[in-house]
């Protein structure tokens, strides 16, 4: 059973047993609970700590845990309602800000005990570093000044770090540390378009870039990809058509897809863009997820770009953990100073014991032992998946198998209905993220992202291939019964 599980299971269960208990009472020690459950003590104290966030127990150090006291009456709700026109009121010249954050929440989400997730964004607890992270933060504690004020702009030595790990003539000057991948996509927009003006974005693309845009008030203008990445010919075609000044790509395991921008075409992507006179953000955060038969990866964009085109995301947060968050956003000339700015004004700082944390790690022995590690680990579990749905679910077409990243993208007949096809799969115990949300206009055909980085290993994305196969059966009938009526007779 997994930890999340256990600690769910017994949350819902001495929730059940609060009643034995008035107001104040006390519940049974903590030692008795892991006798009573057979469970570890982290599992106690995490499911008391749960019910302490809902307000029902209170847990006092060095005496134990007390049933809460019942909440005063909740005041009468308010009229919100005049919101709704104040949300509306950006006027009729700009793009309204309305945010559709389910792209996000699908790989955010954690699903019910039991369920296969195939919808994660982040590596599966057995494949984090949790003991060199854990080691690394203890370190970065006892530095002298750990918990004092850091540089606005990051650590110089972890901003070196990031300048090197990029390459080319970047230096330490030209890199600004971020609160995760997002953060600094989010700054990035921000700081190169205004509201309401077009930014091109790959077809299909990350959901959640899509929603920064949109939240900015910004048009994402969509410009196909294939397996050799963004299409520079229909790149130049937008630049003209729309007048952007902004570009996101992701050149490295492109997400959702999984292609990488072919030589030919990198040096294309920037001179097309420097002639429209606009920016590439280069989302490169997938890039320590390299499966172990991927073989030497090209370098960034910018370290191939000597006039301040890119502006480059690089992160430590894919290959680490989910609340491991730290990121470089990294420009060159007066945009700099812009970003710098926007990102003060957001967020202050990363907080330092983290930075200095990043340097211990980094700078480990774990460090490389753990990417050789999740590279292996990675492209078995690619493997798997592929193998599993050639065998079990030919009709769904896998155009390109990457050799990086973490998650598969399929391309389902013509006339699936993507929603049906996953609560068909959430039925059967397989969460899955369906391909709408990648897409900032009509999509080409129904599509399915799979993920197999969050699962436990193997063996379970064989069974949830196999549950996927049973949601697929249901689904296809249905399909089958609606075109052709209960009795296989066409309607009338």
């Amino acid at each position: 059973m997994y930890e999340s599980s256990s600690v769910g299971e017994l949350a819902n269960q001495l929730r059940k047993e609060l009643d034995r208990y008035s107001p104040g009472g006390k519940l049974p020690s903590s030692r008795a609970l892991v006798e009573r459950f057979r469970v570890s003590p982290v599992t106690v104290s995490r499911a008391l700590a749960q019910l302490a966030a809902e307000g029902l127990v209170v847990t006092r150090p060095g005496a134990g845990a007390f049933r809460a006291e019942p909440p005063a009456a909740r005041a009468a709700n308010g009229d919100t309602s005049w919101q709704e026109v104040a949300l509306s009121a950006d006027g009729a010249d700009l793009v309204p800000r309305t945010v559709d954050a389910s792209g996000v929440l699908a790989s955010l989400a954690a699903p019910p005990p039991g369920v296969v997730e195939f919808n994660g964004g982040y590596l599966h607890p057995s494949l984090q570093p949790e003991r060199a992270m854990a080691a690394a933060l203890a370190r970065a504690g006892r530095r002298p000044g750990a918990w004092g004020r850091p540089p606005v702009e990051g650590l110089p030595e972890l901003r070196e770090w990031f300048a090197r790990d990029i390459g080319g003539a970047v230096t330490a000057a030209e890199v600004l540390v971020t609160a995760g991948g997002q953060s600094a996509l989010t700054t990035a927009l921000r700081a190169l378009a205004p509201p309401g003006a077009p930014v091109l974005v790959e077809s299909p693309t990350y959901p959640g870039m899509l929603a920064i845009a949109r939240s900015a008030g910004l048009r994402p203008v969509p410009v196909p990809v294939d397996t050799d990445g963004v299409r520079p010919a229909l790149l130049a075609d937008a630049f003209r058509a729309t007048g952007a000044r902004v570009l996101v790509c992701q050149p490295l395991f492109q997400n959702p897809t999984g292609a990488v921008l072919a030589p030919g075409r990198r040096p294309e992507v920037l001179r097309i863009a420097r002639a429209a006179g606009a920016f590439v953000i280069e989302d490169d955060v997938v890039r320590r997820l390299v499966h172990e038969d991927a073989g030497p990866l090209p370098s960034p964009l910018a370290a191939d770009d000597p006039d301040g085109v890119v502006v480059h995301v690089g992160s430590l947060t894919k290959a680490t953990s989910a609340s491991f968050r730290v990121c470089a956003l990294t420009a060159r000339g007066p945009v700099l100073e812009r970003l710098r700015a926007i990102q003060v004004v957001d967020t202050f700082f990363v907080p330092r014991p983290l930075q200095e944390a990043a340097l211990e790690l980094v700078g480990s022995p774990a460090w490389p032992r753990h990417l050789r590690s999740i590279a292996a680990e990675l492209k078995t579990r690619r493997d798997t998946l592929t193998a599993a749905l050639r065998l079990h679910l030919p009709e769904l077409a896998l155009p390109h198998v990457p050799s990086g990243g973490y998650h598969l993208w399929l391309r389902l007949p013509d006339g699936t209905d993507e929603t049906a096809l996953a609560s068909a799969a959430l039925r059967a115990g397989v969460a899955l993220t369906p391909g709408r949300p990648y897409f900032s206009a009509e999509p080409p055909a129904p599509h399915l992202r799979l993920s197999f980085a969050g699962v436990a290993g193997p063996a379970e994305i064989t069974e949830g291939v196999r549950r996927l196969g049973a949601a697929w059966a249901e689904v296809r009938g249905e399909n089958r019964s609606t075109s052709t009526g209960r009795d296989g007779s066409l309607p009338a």
